[in-house]
């Protein structure tokens, strides 16, 4: 959609394209909402519906908006301002999204009740977005700071080594893979709910890791930080092309006890870890519910079945893992997604075919997390046979102990 706006409007300059994108994401967005308000599903409707609802404008500045003129829409007509100026002119919900659970409704993990936002947006005014960046330890992140000075970066509110920098809605994105700081491998894009989970997977200099759907390698770059270059941390993912890009992130990083194993169609890249692993994290292929805010195309696209795939996919990663992991290993398992289905279900699913494992959250008392002074909120999580705290309610994690033991994260 947006590469065929800038097609149909070569007149336009690259502010006014980011603007365009700007629109389109938001309207997204506000689709359903949008079209509950104005009472009609055009494109039109969806745009004026948003302008009220996401951008928080007033009926009047909408209407000075619409004025047409060369490049603005037509005038609004007397039902239009109506219906913007109408008490209970706000976003509201209803039936429309694709059926894709098995009864046929879309049933929240209990993380996900205290908020319908992620951590990373719940800050943000009306009509703003963010580019989040990581780094690897609060000197980095310092010294990051200061190179990004002209982008105004701020302190992600969980991760402690994490940057924001919050943009204007029609603002163009930033230029970070130009950066000094990036192309020095001081900084890596990355969402603050995936830098929560590679922190609380609890990875330790001096174990092996399998990082097993490392995709382009982001969290791969986490663990190999919070493993200090120690020990052995093995990458690798069901599909090559995912996990091409990690190559030159490993380059650029500096991250030197990393094996990347490039899967094979026979599946035994893995072979010679079987009963070895301290730690197995898996970020598992999911609905990606919990990234509907960021990617708001993403929950017109889901088509029926996706989630009976996806449960699949999952619990095939799960009992991959259970064999690579060694007694009194564990295993990080993360989605981001709010689904029961993909979370707590599917943990005791597991739990009931593996029986030498046993399920527990990583918490506050984290070594990894109590070393960098990370502060979660409360926040009530499905974990599997218990509830424990969670940091970010759109992005669900567990850890899997195989054998008896102390607390996992103690």
């Amino acid at each position: 959609m947006r590469s065929g706006l800038g097609a149909s409007h070569r007149f336009a300059g690259s502010g006014d394209r980011a603007a365009l994108a700007g629109l389109v994401y938001d309207a997204l967005r506000r689709r359903a909402s949008s079209i509950h308000v104005m009472g009609d599903p055009g494109p039109r409707a969806v745009l004026l519906g948003m302008l009220r609802l996401e951008r928080k404008l007033e009926p009047d500045a909408i209407a000075a908006l619409a004025n047409g003129g060369r490049f603005a829409p037509q005038p609004l007509s007397p039902d239009e301002l109506a219906r913007l100026a109408a008490p209970g002119s706000r976003a509201v919900r209803r039936p429309g999204w694709p059926a894709i659970t098995r009864n046929g409704s879309i049933r929240i993990s209990p993380a996900c009740s205290a908020t319908s936002a992620p951590p990373r947006a719940r800050r943000l005014r009306a009509g703003r977005r963010l580019i989040c960046a990581s780094t690897t330890s609060r000197a980095i992140a310092t010294t990051a700071t200061a190179l990004l000075a002209d982008l105004n970066p701020v302190p992600t509110r969980w991760s402690p080594f994490g940057l924001r920098i919050a943009l204007e809605a029609d603002a163009k994105n930033p230029a970070i893979h130009a950066e000094p700081a990036f192309i020095k491998g001081m900084v890596e894009v990355q969402d603050e709910g995936s830098q929560l989970a590679a922190l609380l997977a609890g990875a330790k200099p001096g174990e092996h890791v399998v990082d097993l759907c490392a995709g382009a390698g982001g969290k791969t770059l986490a663990l190999a930080a919070a493993m200090h270059n120690q020990g052995q941390l093995y990458a690798t993912d069901t599909d090559k092309r995912r996990l091409a890009p990690i190559h030159e992130r490993l380059a650029r990083s500096g991250a030197r006890n990393v094996q990347v194993r490039t899967p094979k169609s026979v599946g035994t890249e893995l072979a010679d870890l079987a009963g070895r692993a301290d730690l197995v994290l898996i970020d598992a292929p999911c609905t990606g519910i919990g990234t509907w805010r960021r990617n708001p195309d993403a929950k017109w696209r889901v088509r029926p079945g996706a989630l009976a795939v996806r449960l699949k996919e999952q619990a095939a990663v799960l009992d991959r893992a259970a064999g690579l992991v060694k007694p009194g290993g564990r295993i990080a398992y993360v989605t981001c997604s709010v689904l029961a289905e993909e979370n707590g279900d599917q943990i005791q699913a597991f739990l009931a075919r593996e029986t030498g494992f046993s399920a527990r959250a990583p918490g506050r008392s984290g070594e990894r997390a109590r070393r960098a002074r990370l502060s979660l909120p409360p926040c009530r999580a499905d974990v599997g046979r218990g509830i424990a705290d969670d940091p970010a309610p759109h992005r669900h994690r567990w850890i899997l102990r195989l054998g008896a033991g102390a607390d996992l994260m103690a």
